[in-house]
């Protein structure tokens, strides 16, 4: 009897603090984008990047694009784009990575979602080169932590830490006056992702399925974005009620100068 108590006592105890050690990251991730997500029937799902970036943008795409897939959720994988840079336009099934100066509109940094019903079905991702070519931001880490980020809102991510003045998080999804630091995601993020899609779905969006009417659409001015949700003078969220379930979400890094 007592080697039996002392066994499931050993047996809780070791699940207790394998708990504390491996799973407290995941148990306290709480920084997904409203549960929008990719639908999907399987995991790991790959998700598909259009690159209409300029050579000079060439590896931060292809750092986040690695960067992102080391979650054991999903993929990502660089194709060729399916619009031009300045126009941006979406494409149903997946995520289209632009850069163009798109002139001094206040923002440096910009990701879409559409979403139907919770599902995210298209994506777009805009640096604003109006401001990466200047001396501020025409810098490696500056380039990484923007571009990393706006592809982690693509794939349901919120920030962690929105508090630009905080000491930086070590990851992308944290802005801080310091982008040294933050140019790539770290654990906390994966974990997220994991909680994210824990769930599988009867359908899959990361391919052209949805009506090509509603999914094709620019709207790259703030008057198009909708109504703002969110704004602290570094970053901004708006929210366009398209109904029916479909909506547009605009997430903004404006320029801090």
């Amino acid at each position: 009897m007592y080697k039996i108590i002392s066994s499931i006592l050993f047996t809780t105890t070791v699940g207790f603090f394998f708990l504390l050690i491996f799973g407290s990251s995941t148990v306290n991730a709480n920084h997904s984008w409203g549960n929008y997500h990719w639908a999907r029937t399987g995991n790991p799902f790959n998700l598909r990047l259009g690159d209409n970036v300029s050579l000079a943008w060439d590896s931060y795409l292809n750092t986040s694009s690695s960067d992102w897939s080391i979650s054991s959720v999903l993929d990502t994988s660089i194709v060729a784009g399916g619009t031009n840079a300045r126009r941006c336009r979406p494409t149903n099934g997946r995520v289209e990575v632009c850069n163009y100066r798109y002139g001094r509109n206040g923002w440096l940094g910009l990701a879409q979602i559409w979403v139907n019903n919770g599902h995210i079905y298209q994506g777009v991702v805009k640096a604003n080169d109006t401001y990466f070519n200047t001396s501020t931001y025409n810098t490696s880490a500056w380039k990484n932590l923007v571009m990393c980020q706006e592809i982690g809102h693509t794939l349901g991510l919120d920030h962690q830490d929105e508090i630009f003045e905080n000491p930086p998080l070590g990851t992308c999804m944290d802005y801080s006056s310091d982008p040294v630091p933050n140019q790539h995601p770290n654990q906390h993020d994966y974990d997220q992702l994991d909680l994210i899609y824990s769930h599988l779905d009867s359908l899959t969006t990361a391919k052209s399925t949805l009506r090509r009417a509603f999914a094709l659409g620019e709207f790259p001015n703030r008057s198009d974005w909708g109504k703002l949700l969110k704004d602290n003078g570094r970053i901004a969220l708006f929210e366009r009620d398209f109904g029916g379930g479909h909506k547009l979400f605009t997430y903004i890094i404006w320029d801090q100068k």
